[in-house]
């Protein structure tokens, strides 16, 4: 079974230094169809003009993952990290028990795009925490977050897993569903068929009661696969 969320559907936001578009509920974008995916509460598909950002604001009991697609994003928390974060590497922030954090576009004449992404904890006022890294890209699925931090993935406090997805044009790619789980696809760039579903940049879709998930590249393709309970 797979439920497609049409790029073209989801919610806008135009605030002049952001232009956002909202794959579930978030902000004033508000549709009871589409609060999330079991754990996975937002998707937002940013993009931020030259100099502009978010000013220092506040999460608790939240994993927030940021994946930056064009541009640099300039990162400052209340833990003490000032970091840049560039394109094909993944930031996940532990908000915890609280944390302040700023994220801006330190470019004074390019636009950073960027996606947001927030999965709800199975621990609450656990100690906030900051993981950066690099995956060197490779065909096929690679796990970038799980919840034992196995195979050098970043560790996330749910229990879920989220892998990148790479294939080149006719390339293919299984993920194996266990029982009573469900994966929520979101493509980044390019066009790929998940069985016999054609999906295009910006699409997302619900998969779920099925054993195993082939993807086929039409286009050279990079999308993020989430694994959920």
């Amino acid at each position: 079974m797979i439920e497609v969320r049409p790029s073209e559907a989801r919610g806008p936001a135009d605030h002049g230094w952001l232009q956002s578009r909202h794959s579930f509920s978030f902000g004033g974008y508000y549709d009871p169809k589409y609060m999330g995916v079991s754990a996975l509460r937002v998707i937002n598909d940013d993009k931020v003009a030259a100099g502009a950002g978010f000013a220092t604001h506040s999460h608790q009991d939240m994993e927030i993952i940021s994946y930056v697609k064009k541009g640099r994003i300039e990162h400052k928390d209340s833990m003490g990290n000032v970091e840049q974060l560039p394109p094909g590497e993944f930031q996940l922030m532990t908000a915890g028990t609280g944390v302040t954090h700023s994220e801006y576009n330190p470019s004074s004449t390019d636009s950073l795009e960027f996606l947001q992404i927030w999965i709800q904890p199975n621990q609450l006022g656990i100690e906030p925490g900051y993981q950066q890294k690099r995956f060197e890209p490779i065909s096929g699925l690679q796990l970038i977050a799980s919840p034992d931090a196995r195979d050098g993935s970043l560790l996330l406090h749910q229990d879920a897993s989220l892998y990148q997805l790479s294939l080149q044009p006719g390339e293919t790619a299984t993920h194996t569903l266990a029982t009573q789980r469900t994966a929520y696809l979101h493509v980044v760039s390019g066009i790929v068929e998940v069985n016999d579903e054609q999906l295009y940049e910006g699409d997302g879709a619900t998969i779920g009661a099925t054993d195993s998930i082939l993807f086929e590249a039409i286009e050279s393709v990079e999308a993020l696969l989430f694994d959920l309970p």
